[in-house]
């Protein structure tokens, strides 16, 4: 049985008609037609599913689309192309096959803005001002990337968080 209901996406009201099963990776990619946010592990493990729920990062393959009626989704595409942290990607070449990259930089928006909020992670130091290239790569941690551009992710990071 398929049920209708809206969903705010980057932004725009769209409905949906899906059976409640579906994830929110799934009606976005699928039903949306969506395909920034990928489908790596589907178990939450790799986050190359990552899109923004109400401004918090979130791997969209443990989700269930219904129950997001009330949210504002925010998908890679919603970003405009011309976010800081797309532009830190670009000029740091903080991709190599560009699979996890959509995931990568929502989570990046998303961890630059808990930074910002002053929440602590493992390994803050002090009053947390200013990331330090560990903290990034310890609040980024939920994010793989089989090709192993870390090494250029993290100063691009770093970059837009300037």
């Amino acid at each position: 049985m398929a049920i209708a209901f809206t969903l705010e996406v980057n932004g725009e009201r769209r409905d949906l008609v899906v059976d409640p099963r579906t994830t929110l990776l799934d009606a976005l990619r699928e039903h949306l037609g969506l395909t920034g946010a990928k489908k790596g592990c589907d178990h939450g493990q790799c986050g190359s599913c990552t899109v923004l729920l109400d401004g918090r990062r979130v791997n969209s393959c443990l989700i269930l689309a219904i129950t997001q009626r009330d949210t504002s989704v925010v998908t890679v595409e919603g970003l405009g192309g011309d976010h800081p942290v797309q532009r830190g990607f670009l000029e740091h070449d903080g991709f190599q096959c560009g699979y996890c990259t959509p995931g990568q930089i929502c989570s990046a928006v998303g961890m630059l803005d808990e930074a910002r909020r002053g929440w602590p992670s493992a390994v803050t130091e002090g009053d947390g001002a200013g990331l330090t290239d560990d903290e990034i790569r310890e609040r980024m941690s939920g994010n793989l990337c089989r090709c192993g551009a870390y090494a250029n992710i993290v100063p691009a990071i770093a970059e837009a968080a300037r």
